[in-house]
């Protein structure tokens, strides 16, 4: 079996080559993994886990058809070519559209800034979970449960195809996830915080402020008044904005939902007005630093920056090939697979609205009574409606932040809501806790950024 790099590029060249003329297209990933996986809840221990994994899959299209196989024994490979092949000539019916891109060859890594996590001892990563459970503990007797999640991956991918590409592509990422529930007789609430990174270890090893405002808000909660359900003006924070653009709009720019769903491929017409001039749209793995950034996505397409959205009006949409090819646009480089078990589908990378020119307080200018909103406890998307949880909230009173509330959900039509955004604040904040699903494959690292918002005529949850 091959043991070096240049062999291993071999094996697959060898491999393409010999089976590639049976198909119309044929790709082989290979792929090797590092992880770590801590779950703390309270002081009990629910994960403690460091583990390797390596294997591959192999791609093949003909007549339009698909087939996958999945391996974990190189020494499979040509049993598994054979399946894949054999599933793609066994459904393939219509004709293979993929839009064209040029070969590449590269070998690219995602630089750090700092320490690797892979270079960090588990018993050190432990001890990071203990301290930030200990500052969820002892905030407040009244808090109840608590949680600390430490996650860290290295991945190094080879893909090889039939058009001549043979890239090695690899990265860093690491995430960490707090919630703290507190009670006071029949009343629970609970904060959570979540953040990570593909830069450095040390951006997890001082969080002790945003850990401890997860708690805080939990505890603050139990004695604040419910909102008192509404339509109201909104003013939301740039991680609310973030959410918002990724999940409410995000998905419905993925080409694969649109060229499957002829009725939203009519909604989302190029060319058709969404919102006000001032907005701004993008997404992109192109921009360096984030959680959605690479060189090159799962069919080796380079990373670009996509316009969605142009003063207002749909310009663009997210693509793999296929979808550029049926859709006869260009494609992004937004095909992604969590790993080898998946197919790459049509995923968002880092999604953001651009700043706009309203100073912060102006945005807050002339309501009398509405909602600002920040940070965010959980959210769910169904189409072209959303549902998004509120981490924090006060009322607006006479264009004042007034008294804090809880219980503040943001519920409405998501091009709506884009034409009842009223302005663009000129503040920006990258958030970079995501973790997307989509298909299966869930917690794929993303990107979202944005300004603060204000939005007319929002429906908020709350008391009646």
């Amino acid at each position: 079996m091959p043991t070096t790099l240049a062999e291993v590029q071999n094996l697959l060249s060898d491999l393409i080559t010999g089976y590639s003329s049976r198909v119309d297209y044929l790709m082989i990933r290979l792929e090797q993994s590092e992880a770590t996986d801590i779950l703390l809840r309270g002081d009990k221990v629910e994960t403690l886990s460091e583990g390797i994994s390596i294997g591959g899959h192999i791609r093949a299209c003909y007549k339009g058809g698909w087939g996958l196989s999945s391996f974990n024994q190189l020494g499979t490979i040509k049993e598994r070519i054979e399946e894949a092949i054999a599933a793609a000539r066994m459904v393939g019916d219509e004709e293979t559209l993929l839009a064209p891109i040029d070969p590449v060859q590269a070998i690219c890594e995602l630089p750090l800034t700092g320490t690797n996590p892979r270079k960090i001892p588990l018993w050190q990563k432990k001890e990071l979970c203990d301290r930030y459970t200990d500052l969820l503990k002892s905030f407040d007797h009244r808090i109840t449960t608590t949680s600390v999640r430490y996650g860290d991956s290295a991945q190094k991918v080879i893909i090889a195809t039939s058009e001549g590409t043979l890239i090695e592509q690899s990265w860093v990422d690491m995430e960490m996830r707090f919630a703290a529930t507190a009670r006071n007789g029949e009343t629970v609430q609970t904060g959570r915080e979540t953040t990570g990174s593909r830069k450095a270890y040390e951006d997890l090893t001082a969080l002790d402020e945003q850990v401890v405002s997860s708690a805080q808000r939990a505890i603050a909660a139990l004695s604040l008044p419910s909102v008192k359900g509404n339509t109201y003006t909104v003013v939301i924070d740039p991680i609310l904005t973030g959410l918002f653009v990724h999940e409410a709009f995000g998905h419905l720019s993925e080409a694969d939902m649109a060229y499957e769903n002829p009725d939203l491929l009519e909604v989302m017409t190029i060319g058709r007005r969404f919102g006000p001039e001032e907005l701004q749209i993008f997404d992109g793995a192109a921009p360096e630093g984030h959680r959605g950034s690479y060189f090159y996505d799962d069919e080796g397409t380079p990373a670009t920056t996509t316009q969605l959205i142009k003063d207002g009006t749909l310009v663009g949409r997210l693509h793999s090939r296929e979808t550029a090819g049926k859709l006869d646009e260009t494609p992004t480089g937004n095909a992604r697979c969590l790993d080898y078990h998946y197919n790459p589908i049509v995923r968002m990378t880092n999604t953001w609205i651009e700043r706009g020119k309203t100073p912060i307080a102006d945005l807050f200018t002339g309501i009398k009574t509405g909602v600002y909103a920040r940070n965010w406890l959980g959210g769910m998307t169904n189409g072209e409606m959303f549902t998004f949880s509120a981490g924090e909230a006060w009322m607006i009173r006479n264009g004042k932040i007034a008294e804090p509330v809880r219980d503040v959900t943001l519920s409405g039509n998501v091009f709506q809501t884009l034409a009842d955004i009223e302005a663009i604040g000129n503040d920006f904040y990258w958030d970079e806790s995501g973790g997307c699903g989509k298909g299966g494959q869930n917690g794929l690292p993303v990107g979202c950024g944005g300004p603060s918002l204000r939005i007319r005529d929002v429906v908020v949850g709350g008391e009646t």
